[in-house]
């Protein structure tokens, strides 16, 4: 599926090196607003087969209002079909990545499901929550990884969204925190099934859950919901596109087969994931990115001096 062609044109405006400069990192905060057709996200690409996926609604502190929700279909169902973008960087505009759900916006369908009875009342609402489930589960199933940068809050919603990205980052300002029972409700869009099996305490998991009590950067980092923390935004950002750059330019075969392949693996038993895997590579194997990034070691070269076909 290609990009639309008004969403294709701003990403083609920033095209550079796999590595961009500092300049390239300072536009990466877009002081025109959203993207359009998007109003709440900006869609840039700082950098060749990267493409940024910037919260944009700073002036709300990034919250997700009914918008956001469809919009972030749309937008990852757009990347995962784009075969010019090999690796995604998700961010928040402003000060904090995100204060999670728009109460004020989304009250009237949440809490408020049409219905005649009971039994159809509830039919409505169980549809309401695996459409805004979808929101992240998308990210997920991009083939294409996910590198989450965090800074400040990242609260409820935001939670949700950064267990369903492969590679987390954060600044040392930035806080994490499960925030729905304080609203009266158990999380429902991803953070109870993905946050256990990122971080390795259970215990730990089920503290944040009930007690809805801040994590913050450092602790983040220990028990393993972020992989680095940096000092400040523009550096995170910086480091965010580093990564980017070097899993762009490695073959996008071998990368988006590695994505499949580990969270097929996470969720089946050790041989259930082999047999998929074997089963995967019985035909990704047959690629010439083996052979041109085989050639490329042998003489010592970077991967990122080999051109690889689209995919």
């Amino acid at each position: 599926m290609a990009m639309p062609l008004i969403v294709r044109s701003a990403l083609m405006k920033n095209r550079s090196l796999w590595l961009p400069g500092l300049s390239a990192v300072r536009a990466l905060s877009s002081p025109g607003g959203p993207t359009p057709p998007f109003t709440t996200l900006s869609v840039s690409q700082p950098a060749t087969a990267v493409t940024h996926v910037e919260l944009h609604r700073p002036e709300k502190r990034n919250a997700m209002n009914k918008a956001f929700w469809r919009e972030m279909v749309e937008c990852f169902t757009q990347i995962a079909g784009d075969p010019e973008c090999r690796v995604v960087v998700v961010s928040g505009a402003g000060k904090v990545f995100t204060a999670g759900i728009d109460l004020m916006d989304m009250a009237s369908e949440v809490l408020q499901p049409e219905g005649d009875d009971m039994a159809r009342t509830s039919w409505n609402m169980r549809r309401i929550i695996t459409k805004y489930q979808e929101t992240f589960t998308v990210i997920e199933r991009c083939p294409k990884p996910v590198v989450v940068a965090v800074q400040g809050a990242c609260v409820g919603g935001g939670v949700d969204l950064i267990t369903a990205c492969d590679i987390r980052l954060c600044t040392q300002d930035a806080w994490f925190q499960v925030k729905e029972v304080d609203i009266g409700l158990a999380a429902d869009v991803g953070t109870l099934q993905r946050l256990p099996k990122v971080i390795g305490s259970r215990s730990l998991v089920n503290e944040l859950a009930l007690t809805a009590r801040k994590m913050y950067a450092d602790e983040a980092k220990e028990s393993g919901l972020v992989s680095r923390v940096f000092p400040d935004k523009e550096v995170m950002m910086a480091g965010a596109l580093e990564m980017a750059g070097e899993i762009a330019g490695r073959s996008p075969v071998a990368v988006q087969g590695t994505k499949v392949n580990l969270i097929y693996s996470r969720d089946h038993s050790v041989a259930e994931g082999l047999n998929y895997m074997a089963t995967w590579n019985m035909s990704m194997l047959q690629t010439e990115d083996v052979m041109k990034s085989a050639a490329a070691s042998m003489e010592k070269k970077s991967p990122k001096t080999i051109t690889f076909s689209e995919l």
